[in-house]
């Protein structure tokens, strides 16, 4: 039963970046998923694969795993590169691959 500690990257389909700055605790699967023979859903006896816990401060997810004697790992956060882009960089005259419409 190890549990990962991470914060969530931000939506893909959305710009905006709600929920990124917590922390999530959640458990690794013990078990792996299974299809049903007659319905062809997937599913699995691990309960724990539903537990998801959010925490504000990475130090608060850490003393919660300790204290309940939960092995962790932490994944690192990633940022993300932001990239300056300027509308004038459409219509520069030394472009990288033609402008066309």
């Amino acid at each position: 039963m190890v549990a990962r500690i991470y914060r969530p990257a931000r939506n893909a389909m959305q710009s905006g970046k709600a929920r990124t700055h917590e922390w999530v605790l959640e458990f690794e699967p013990e078990q792996p998923r299974s299809i049903d023979p007659l319905m062809g859903y997937t599913s699995s006896g691990d309960m724990k694969q539903q537990i998801k816990l959010r925490f504000e401060t990475l130090e608060e997810a850490e003393a919660y795993a300790v204290r309940e004697g939960i092995p962790y790992v932490v994944q690192p956060v990633q940022e993300p590169s932001i990239k300056k882009v300027a509308y004038s960089d459409n219509f520069r005259f030394d472009r990288k691959a033609p402008w066309t419409h």
